[in-house]
Parts: C-alpha cells; structure tokens; sequence
C-alpha cells in the first residue's frame, strides 16, 4: 500500500505560549498568549537536518531527540508513512521550564507542520485527532488544547480520549507574565503535591473554577475571587519562594495573579489602566511582559510572513 504524498513547498506553522490552571482550574483550564514559537518544515530528499533560533538554541537536540521532530514523527506515522526526509528550522520565542507552555507548543508545531506538508493531511487527522495526539504526547491536554486552538480552554479526557470546548475571553483582560531567570521542571512540581487535599479546599476550587469562567469570559471585576485555588499553588511554594511571594503581593494589591501553569512563571490577569502599575511590582528576579491574548492558535503561515 502506498504511503502518503508530500507537499515539495516548505510550511510555516506559529505557535503561541500557553498559561494553564489559571489557579483553581488545575489540570483543566489553558490560556492562548500572544507570546510565539515558529517553525519552518521542509520534505527534502533525505536525512534530518535541524536549526534552532532563541530559547534553547545552546543545548536543544539537533537530532531525532527533538521534540518537534519526536512529534513529526508521531503525526506521519497517523498519516500513512514519513517522508524521505525533513529539513526543520524553529524560532524560539516561548521561555523553556517555566510554565508558559513551551513543551506543548513544540508538540503542537511539529504535529500541525506534519499535517500541513502531508497531501490531505486534514482529511486523515482532523482537528480532533491532533488534539488527542497532542494529548497523548504531552500526558495532559490543558496546554495543549489552548496551544492548538487558542482563546481560553476548558479540557478533559472522556473514556480515554482528551477533549476541549474554547470559550472567548473577554477584551477587558491584559495578561502580564512575570518570568523569572530560574527554571522549575514540571516533574519536581507534580513531586510536591499531595495525594489527597481536605475536602473543603476541593469544594472551595470547585466553586472558584465554576465562576473562573464567567469571570474571565464576561466579569473580569470577579477574577480575583475567581482564580483563588488551595489544590497545587502553595504545596509547590517551596520550589519557587520568589513567584509564591509575588503572587502573595500581587493579590494584596488587589491584583489577579497566579502561578503559570507548573511555574515559577506568574500569571496576573489586569486591565488596561493598571498594566503599568501591574508591570513595575516586578521585582529584579522577573521580567514582566505585557502579552495580548491569543485569539486563533496554531496556525499555518506564509512563509513570507
């Protein structure tokens, strides 16, 4: 049986940054921030050949070990076959190992950029498969659904299959991330959590996650009662005292603010006439931006983009 047919011009897919949890929305709730990876692939005759630009530039694999590339690979296996060979070049913009989603957004590029090269790509997987590959591949699907649809997503995984419905956010929300110098593997955040929490603390993150949604999509005026959580933030404090401390000023201001996703990345949700009130509470270990909300997710681009 015949293997799929490749497209001979090269593909341009963005990906953009993603905030998950979002405080009580643990392992559920994703934010799309306009904070972006690009990735160029070509099909070429023969071998791999890998270049990378920004983050991680020094010390990321130019080889099979990639994670755009693992997640090519994974794709072209759903679609038929893979090609005789790639070229791959990645412009990296989203910090690596601080909760902004940088793992996803590498899932997510290499399996969109595999589709878009493949001949009836979107017929053979569809934006469902992309979805539970995604998912599959990263071993949760919050940040992986924002990445692929942007906006703000609420995800699950039913009878082993991950899911998302994406809600709009409301214009009222400025996200401004607070990203610190120091790194905090995901896998030594999930460490610190307990295996049971006191069922009034998962009451309360019930009711908080509940209105987080109407908070963030139409009365951003509720998002600080709104993103308050007792599941993960302060069991993971120890690992970033400097971000568990912020989020503590932030909030005592009056200011939505959480940790991003696994951290140390923080989150605050401001408006507009408090960003540079919002900006300038960094402290000399943070870098704050000022980031637009993602309203499209991955996507294929020009290349002359």
């Amino acid at each position: 049986m015949a293997g799929p047919a490749f497209r001979a011009a090269a593909v341009r897919v963005r990906v953009p940054a993603t905030s998950a949890n979002l405080g009580p929305g643990f392992d559920a709730f994703g934010l799309a921030l306009g904070l972006y990876d690009d990735v160029v692939v070509r099909v070429a005759d023969s071998g791999l050949a890998v270049d990378i630009a920004g983050e991680g530039a020094g010390n990321l694999a130019r080889d099979e070990r990639h994670l755009v590339v693992r997640s090519m690979r994974a794709a072209f296996d759903r679609l038929g076959g893979q090609p005789r060979g790639l070229e791959v070049v990645c412009a990296n913009r989203i910090p690596h190992g601080r909760g902004l989603g940088s793992s996803s957004a590498a899932i997510c590029a290499g399996i969109v950029a595999a589709r878009a090269v493949t001949i009836g790509g979107a017929s053979t997987l569809d934006d469902d498969a992309l979805l539970a590959l995604a998912s599959e591949l990263e071993g949760h699907p919050d940040n992986v659904a924002a990445c692929l649809r942007g906006n703000f997503t609420v995800a699950w995984t039913e009878d082993g299959v991950a899911r998302t419905i994406t809600l709009d956010p409301s214009d009222r929300v400025v996200p401004v991330v607070f990203v610190p110098s120091t790194e905090v593997l995901t896998e030594t955040a999930r460490g610190l959590l307990p295996k049971t929490v006191p069922l009034s603390d998962a009451a309360l993150n019930a009711g908080r996650a509940a209105l987080l949604v109407e908070a963030l999509t139409r009365r951003p005026e509720l998002l600080l009662t709104a993103t308050e959580d007792r599941l993960h933030q302060d069991y993971r404090a120890s690992a970033m005292p400097d971000s568990a401390a912020l989020v503590a000023a932030l909030r005592a201001e009056g200011v939505p603010a959480v940790i991003s996703g696994a951290g140390p990345t923080v989150l605050a949700l401001t408006g507009e006439a408090d960003v540079g009130k919002v900006v300038n509470s960094a402290g000399a270990q943070f870098a704050a931006h000022r980031l637009e909300l993602d309203r499209t997710g991955a996507t294929v681009l020009p290349l002359d983009m």
